[in-house]
């Protein structure tokens, strides 16, 4: 039986890109479900996901959530989601975990929104040290495992973690330095191409999300199609 892998809109949901990019990147066969995010969603997510949040994974009768949580899951499961070599497997499993624990400011400051390009308001110290650290950690993936992804040749869950931070360093017109490299490789895989043609394509908008980015910046270009059209 197939796997079914239940996200959020292509806008705005960072958590859901993880699995999503990583499954379809793999050549994982899934069933692609949808559930927009609404005003009082909470509830109706709770009927697939025990957490009411996406991203939720149906394997038959068992549910698995949480980015990380399907990610362990799908790794016992299939071969490719970490690197095979133990340092580069190290390094990827650290990293993912600090990127699914840390970088709060960079989640607060930068909200996710693939469609839009901001002008940020403000860059502070807690920002300025997040974008630090990426860099730190895509230098180091890139130098010590060769590239062209974070660890290694190939496309791992390091790289599928970090996604949605490429759409927000575009976004929002972070530096990331020599870096850049790795953002734009990522933004040019197929499966990125995917998500971000759907994200473009979606009508409807959720409120909160929208005054979220209402506080991150000042919109400059805005390439989603019109709401409600």
């Amino acid at each position: 039986m197939a796997y079914t892998l239940i996200t959020a809109n292509r806008n705005y949901s960072s958590w859901s890109l993880r699995p999503w990019v990583l499954m379809k990147a793999l050549g994982l066969d899934f069933t692609d479900r949808i559930e927009p995010f609404t005003a009082a969603n909470y509830e109706a997510f709770r009927s697939f996901s025990p957490t009411g949040q996406v991203p939720a994974l149906l394997d038959g009768e068992r549910t698995v959530w949480d980015s990380l949580g399907i990610t362990l899951y799908l790794a016992d499961r299939h071969a490719g989601i970490w690197p095979t070599d133990e340092a580069a497997r190290a390094f990827a499993q650290c990293a993912v975990v600090e990127m699914h624990g840390g970088f709060s400011a960079l989640r607060n400051d930068c909200t996710m929104n693939v469609g839009v390009r901001v002008r940020p308001k403000t860059m502070r110290p807690a920002l300025v040290r997040d974008v630090a650290r990426l860099r730190e950690i895509f230098s180091e993936g890139l130098s010590r495992f060769g590239g062209p992804w974070l660890a290694g040749e190939s496309f791992t869950a390091l790289d599928a973690f970090f996604a949605p931070v490429a759409y927000r360093i575009r976004t929002y017109g972070l530096d990331v330095g020599t870096c850049q490299t790795w953002v734009d490789t990522v933004l040019d895989h197929p499966a990125m191409k995917q998500w971000e043609a759907e994200a473009l394509a979606e009508t409807w908008r959720e409120e909160g999300h929208e005054a979220e980015l209402a506080e991150c910046g000042d919109i400059i270009a805005d390439y989603r199609s019109a709401a409600g059209a």
